[in-house]
């Protein structure tokens, strides 16, 4: 809701004004104390900051429903939000240090008594944004949540991931080393023959997706250990392997701690324009003897087990969890028909997913010796093969060890970049036409 007139204004309604004001920036703040105000029946009991360069994510959490309004102010870019029946110094309480000077969205935030039973947050922005602002009802252990998308005004396009320098060799080479999309290596800078094969015919880009982050932690573990942790930690090891092959190219879905919806993590993998999405899990059960590393492709007609239903269902929570506007949701993946650009893409997907498998197998037992297949809403992408790995069970505490043991990690990215390279080695991608490049 927009309001006329009332600027940012940090006010409790009495003649001195600006009373009850706290500012903070890069962890810092100074609070000058009020007058108790008006008796507030709601109170903040947490507030969450989750910054990243796609973008960035503050989280309110209440004891009851949070009504508020909110809106954009210009020169300078602010993000201006009145919370009702708050009580204030609740607030107070979770703002400091919450707001890191290498936002890459938020300035500062100021908060006060704008009049008799409202708060007012003031966000001040680095840079002009499209806000999401909404609610959600209490799930998974949260409460009530007042939740402030902070998205760029000009989206951070994935394909700029695809030409940073990420190895020595690179950077030393140049802008001419680095092949660009859809075009064949030069023979020169194919990796020797005496030393390895290399019968790539174009870049190979693969979309890695750390599962869960952010508001939703995914499982965890007996010790403590959360899946996010591990799957971002994993995916960063096989990007940086993956960069470092010839003709092939990673990119990331989140490269950080924060939520990003299943279905923006299909749409970042599409404009990005990859030949294979990998997304990257750390499974539990409800018994800790559950162990075993899996790998699941999208399913035609149903989950091929129970237990890969029950767990496609229970990734398919995360944007429950996690919390995504459906005011806005792009419902265009959930419609999507198997027609037959996606079951080609399913065939593709069981190929490689048994190629992953087979190398994966002699870095951890398997959890089941074939493919298995769910409605993994994450693998729905109509026209890209795409595979999700179990890596271990988080919930087995030896499992769970070994998934935040460095060199675990190591060799299970190992794995799945070799069973990649396998699959792409016996089926080399055809150059793509600069026609579906323009597209």
């Amino acid at each position: 809701m927009h309001k006329e007139n009332q600027g940012d204004t940090l006010d409790d309604g009495s003649p001195s004004g600006r009373r009850g004001f706290l500012r903070v920036a890069g962890g810092l703040f100074a609070l000058a104390v009020s007058p108790v105000g008006r008796a507030a029946d709601t109170q903040i009991i947490a507030l969450r900051v989750w910054p990243s360069d796609d973008y960035t994510r503050i989280t309110l959490e209440g004891a009851a429903d949070l009504r508020f309004e909110h809106q954009l102010i210009a020169n300078p870019d602010r993000l201006v939000v009145d919370l009702h029946g708050i009580e204030f110094d609740s607030v107070v309480r979770h703002l400091p240090s919450s707001i890191s000077d290498a936002d890459p969205y938020i300035r500062l935030i100021r908060a006060g008594r704008n009049r008799p039973g409202v708060v007012r947050l003031v966000v001040e922005l680095k840079k002009p944004i499209d806000p999401q602002v909404f609610t959600l009802k209490p799930y998974a252990g949260y409460g009530h949540r007042l939740v402030l998308d902070l998205y760029p005004t000009e989206p951070v396009d994935p394909l700029l991931a695809l030409i940073e320098k990420e190895t020595p060799a690179e950077a030393a080479a140049g802008d001419a080393a680095t092949p660009q999309r859809g075009e064949a290596l030069p023979a020169s800078q194919e990796a020797p023959r005496e030393v390895r094969p290399d019968p790539v015919k174009r870049l190979i880009t693969v979309a890695l997706d750390a599962g869960h982050g952010g508001e939703d932690p995914g499982a965890v573990g007996r010790r403590g250990s959360y899946e996010k942790n591990v799957t971002l930690s994993i995916a960063r090891r096989l990007k940086a392997k993956i960069d470092a092959q010839p003709g092939m190219r990673a990119v990331l879905t989140r490269d950080g701690d924060y939520f990003v919806p299943l279905h923006h993590r299909v749409s970042k993998a599409r404009r990005a324009r990859a030949d294979l999405f990998v997304s990257i899990h750390a499974d539990a059960f409800i018994r800790p003897d559950a162990r075993g590393s899996s790998v699941f492709v999208l399913s035609e007609r149903g989950a091929s087990s129970a237990a890969a239903r029950w767990l496609a269902k229970k990734e398919n929570d995360a944007d429950l969890v996690g919390g995504v506007n459906l005011s806005v949701h792009d419902g265009h993946l959930a419609r999507t028909l198997l027609d037959l650009s996606q079951t080609a893409a399913i065939n593709d997907s069981m190929k490689i997913g048994a190629a992953v498998l087979d190398e994966i197998g002699d870095v951890n037992t398997l959890h089941k010796n074939r493919v298995e297949q769910a409605g993994f809403a994450v693998l729905k992408a109509p026209d890209i093969p795409s595979i999700l790995v179990e890596t271990a069970f988080i919930s087995n505490p030896e499992e769970e060890s070994r998934l935040n043991d460095r060199g675990y990690q190591d060799q299970m990215a190992d794995a799945i970049l070799r069973g990649i390279r396998k699959h792409f080695d016996a089926h080399p991608l055809p150059s793509r036409s600069k026609l579906a490049l323009a597209d």
